[in-house]
């Protein structure tokens, strides 16, 4: 089977944009189905894979040299959003050149999505010229594209008209347009509707309450809230109550999170979130997605989720430096899903280091959760010289609870390195974990620790931790470095890639770090 997507997009776009009249080009993106007329697909249409929309997907020949284009017009010369939904089946990222009117404007690539059934929307910014252009995703490798659903174009330089934007210099008694925004984001989550985009301008919103998503968009009409532009937008909870809480008190549910949400269908993206008691928290919260997000410094976990949830896809955040002084230092993660259930909850692309507690945390989560392409490091140290501090310092702790429910958790092409304690723990859960592709490098306990699970690990690469592995009785695999055996070197151990600035499509810079020196194909490729 072919395993790239292409959608040679000319006449996709330059006749569906054509005959736009200027109330439509105003309207949120226009989605353009990769298996319909106009689109011209230069493999197949396929349907073999569920999640797709419409009536299938364009599935393309292998080729370095197949592209997807579009030719759009635009009424002014600005940017405009590009969304890309795709499925990547495989664990290789395939790399591109974005080109718009003959020049690369950026280099975006396609991680994988653990399964062609799968979809991510990847969203990129481009400049356009006033009139048409020539939009080009080529592929640099002969890989290829990944399988294409469809692509949505909105013109930024014409904003929807079911967009509300928000400033610090704003209003509330405005109508929450550009030249007259709204003054806080409440007041914008409040008129929302199904469908509606929320634009934050940048600067810094400190709210003496917290953020309410209560209300639901639908899966045709998410509710999206983001920064507008690429602007920095800071929402700082330090004038909420419980920032901190005191020692042994209990955060009531209602005021969890400096943002909270309990509404579905919700789309955040661009946004950093500080100081807050937990950064985001959702309750029964299902459908959304957390795209490039900031979560660092709050006063619990930065992202938390709990109780009855499902589908929620949490892209690219980096969350780092929260702490709970009320625990001890106890339950603060970089990102958690506990005490609850809930399939199809993905976590791919996040950096979670320097946490009181572990990088990722699924304590009592009874569902699986997928794990893909991330890093946790620098977990479980008492920074904050937090009194009888109790971290537990792993960096992908995979269950557990009291009892230890069974959650048949997935964990591909991460790394854990410089953890206080253990690299991957099954933490006591008795389910069957799968750990493929992952690296473990220099945490204080153990490397890999699946003691209690019947997990299969394969392929997962231990060095210079406190002890390589831990397996019990049911665990079984192949292919990792305790089963080949020898001494294990690296082409490098400088982070200062993979822990510096994303790139510019907000995915994990790649990079040869903890990648074997003798080339073998074990461990992470990040």
């Amino acid at each position: 089977m072919r395993m790239k997507a292409v959608v040679a997009c000319a006449s996709l776009l330059a006749g569906a944009l054509a005959v736009l009249s200027p109330s439509a080009a105003h309207a949120a993106p226009t989605r353009y189905e990769a298996e319909t007329s106009p689109a011209v697909c230069t493999g197949t249409i396929d349907s073999n894979w569920t999640g797709y929309s419409g009536s299938g997907f364009c599935n393309g020949d292998n080729a370095t040299g197949a592209y997807a284009q579009l030719t759009v017009n635009a009424s002014a010369a600005g940017t405009a959003t590009l969304g890309i939904r795709f499925a990547n089946g495989t664990t290789t990222t395939r790399p591109t050149n974005l080109i718009v009117n003959g020049t690369t404007v950026q280099t975006p690539s396609f991680e994988g999505t653990g399964t062609w059934s799968t979809w991510i929307t990847k969203t990129v910014t481009v400049p356009v010229n006033a009139g048409s252009n020539t939009i080009r995703l080529n592929p640099t490798t002969a890989a290829g594209l990944p399988n294409i659903d469809y692509l949505g174009f909105e013109a930024g330089s014409q904003p929807p008209a079911n967009a509300l934007y928000v400033a610090t210099s704003g209003d509330d008694s405005n109508p929450g347009t550009p030249a007259s925004p709204l003054r806080t984001i409440q007041r914008a989550v409040d008129l929302a509707q199904p469908g509606y985009t929320i634009f934050i301008r940048g600067g810094t919103y400190a709210p003496s309450t917290n953020i309410q998503l209560v209300k639901s968009g639908t899966a045709s009409q998410p509710i999206t809230m983001r920064d507008y532009n690429g602007e920095r937008v800071i929402i700082d909870g330090e004038n909420m109550p419980y920032t901190p809480g005191a020692v042994g008190s209990t955060i009531p549910r209602p005021e969890r999170g400096a943002v909270h949400i309990e509404g579905e269908y919700w789309r955040l993206a661009g946004l950093e979130i500080i100081h807050g008691p937990y950064g985001i928290f959702g309750l029964d919260t299902s459908h959304n997605v957390f795209d490039r997000l900031i979560t660092r410094d709050n006063y619990e976990s930065g992202l938390h989720l709990q109780g009855a949830s499902s589908d929620n896809q949490i892209i690219n955040l980096d969350s780092y430096g929260n702490r709970d002084p009320r625990k001890n230092g106890e339950s603060a993660d970089g990102v958690a899903i506990k005490e609850g259930s809930g399939s199809g909850n993905v976590i791919r692309g996040a950096r979670l280091w320097n946490n009181s507690d572990d990088g990722l945390d699924f304590w009592l989560f009874l569902s699986p959760i997928t794990v893909e392409s991330s890093v946790a490091w620098g977990n479980g140290f008492n920074r904050w010289n937090l009194p009888d501090y109790t971290g537990d310092g792993n960096g992908f702790k995979l269950g557990g609870g009291d009892p230890d429910p069974p959650a048949d958790h997935v964990v591909r092409n991460s790394i854990a390195f410089d953890n206080a304690v253990g690299g991957f723990i099954d933490n006591g859960n008795p389910g069957r974990l799968a750990a493929g592709r992952c690296t473990a490098w220099r945490n204080g306990g153990t490397g890999f620790d699946f003691a209690d699970s019947g997990s299969t690990l394969t392929k997962n690469l231990s060095v210079a931790n406190g002890a390589q592995v831990s397996l019990g009785s049911s665990s079984s695999g192949s292919g990792n470095s305790w089963d080949i055996g020898g001494t294990w070197t690296f082409a490098s151990t400088n982070a200062s890639t993979i822990t510096g600035p994303r790139a510019a499509d907000g995915s994990i810079p790649s990079s040869t770090f903890l990648h074997p020196s003798n080339g073998a194909d074990v461990g992470a490729r990040i």
